[in-house]
């Protein structure tokens, strides 16, 4: 089954490769339609598809690397309006060389409702997630050449997820994701969740989870059968309830959770502008370690800070080490401020950004968690720091510093030094 899907999307992407047909602009309604294309194309690159006729490639799965699979690479896309205004196919296939493991997703959709944007999605996945990791069904995609906290990350549960999936638009300002999923959970590590005098290694989940995504500053455009964003306005505020079943399709655990999220940012000029995240999440209930949160740590436990270089990520605690800390509630603060950029020539200008950060969670019950330590931040965690961004081809440096209520004995150990990585597309 693997092998057949492999090859499927290889056909599909080279089918769609080859069957690109230029376009030619004989009056103004052609014109405005390959502007509003163009627009398109460019968006879609910026958002990690390349686009072909029938199927837009999904650069996320070329190439990967993380400390359980080593090298990941495959193959994704999604098929566009070109192949059909009310159907999609959304799909991808990904080996990883360590773990010799093939890992997919086939899925699909289809329109109910044209006006709002509604779609039903279909889906089986069978892959690695992160544990103690927390995303939003709406978050808009967010690309880059390589995920820097991913190259450091161990700590994986196997996953094999049945979901449907209901996308609606309330209105341009606010959009909604409705999800039903029943997975099935292996820990890649040596764990059990202890309830009810009960031991779980492996366990099922039923969930049903509502996000909204509401967008108030932001202003739209309807340009011919498509509607724009041409103004990107802050702040945004994203909430997401979750709750599990216990014993509804073989479901092991009743939790509930609530996720919420807001980005700020203000602009004083071109360059110059600040960006504030605000994060929170409550979990309450019998919630295993996998669907729990960490504050997205991004530094290994290694000896000196020159054996700890690696590649600092964009919203992540850079002192902070992988799997040290997991809480069941936890709210972060961001900030960050972009100075305006060196001028030291027409084309080189280095930019330096200053950094503040913090953190402060706490858990019930730590002693279900069996086979894992960890703390949790109930003193505040604290750290501040710099980055030199785009000193040499994209390349700059990070530092950062950990102080306040988790702050270690031995002074290296609460220093970061890292170099960062920031293209544009």
């Amino acid at each position: 089954m693997h092998k057949c899907l492999f090859l499927l999307l290889i056909t599909l992407c080279s089918y769609a490769l080859h069957s690109q047909e230029p376009t030619t602009q004989q009056d103004s309604s052609v014109v405005e339609k390959d502007t509003i294309k163009k627009v398109d194309y460019i968006k879609q690159l910026g958002n990690g598809y390349f686009p072909t006729r029938f199927l837009n490639v999904d650069l996320r799965y070329l190439v990967k690397f993380n400390q359980y699979e080593g090298l990941r690479t495959g193959l994704g896309g999604v098929t566009n309006d070109e192949f059909s205004e009310k159907y999609r196919i959304d799909s991808y296939v990904v080996y990883g060389f360590k773990d010799h493991r093939f890992k997919y997703r086939i899925g699909g959709g289809f329109r109910v409702d044209e006006a709002t944007s509604t779609w039903i999605n279909l889906s089986y996945t069978d892959d690695l997630q992160e544990t103690g990791s927390s995303s939003f069904l709406t978050d808009k995609r967010f690309f880059q050449f390589f995920e820097p906290r991913l190259l450091n990350i161990d700590l994986f549960h196997k996953h094999i997820t049945k979901a449907i999936n209901i996308e609606h638009q309330v209105s341009n300002h606010l959009i909604t994701e409705t999800e039903f999923a029943i997975s099935k959970i292996d820990p890649t590590y040596n764990y059990n969740f202890v309830i009810d005098d009960q031991s779980y290694k492996k366990f099922d989940v039923t969930t049903a989870k509502v996000s909204m995504q509401w967008s108030p500053f932001s202003d739209f455009d309807n340009l011919t059968d498509k509607v724009l964003e041409t103004k990107d306005g802050f702040p945004k505020f994203t909430l997401q309830l979750t709750q599990s079943f216990k014993n509804v399709i073989k479901g092991d655990f009743n939790f509930f959770k609530v996720d919420f999220r807001t980005r700020h940012k203000i602009t004083y000029n071109e360059d110059v502008f600040s960006e504030i995240v605000l994060s929170s999440g409550l979990a309450t209930g019998s919630t295993p370690l996998t669907h729990l949160y960490h504050a997205y740590p991004n530094n290994i436990r290694k000896e000196t800070i020159m054996n700890r270089f690696s590649v600092a990520g964009v919203n992540s605690f850079e002192t902070m080490y992988f799997n040290e800390f997991f809480s069941d509630r936890f709210a972060t603060l961001q900030l960050k401020h972009f100075v305006k950029p060196f001028r030291i020539t027409e084309r080189y200008r280095p930019q330096l950004v200053l950094i503040s950060r913090f953190a402060i969670g706490d858990m019930n019950d730590v002693e279900r968690h069996e086979n894992l330590e960890f703390g949790t931040l109930k003193k505040g965690y604290s750290e501040v720091g710099f980055e030199i961004n785009k000193i040499l081809f994209g390349f700059g440096l990070s530092f950062a510093y950990r102080y306040g209520g988790h702050h270690l004995p031995n002074l290296a150990d609460n220093i970061a030094a890292k170099f960062t990585f920031n293209v544009s597309l």
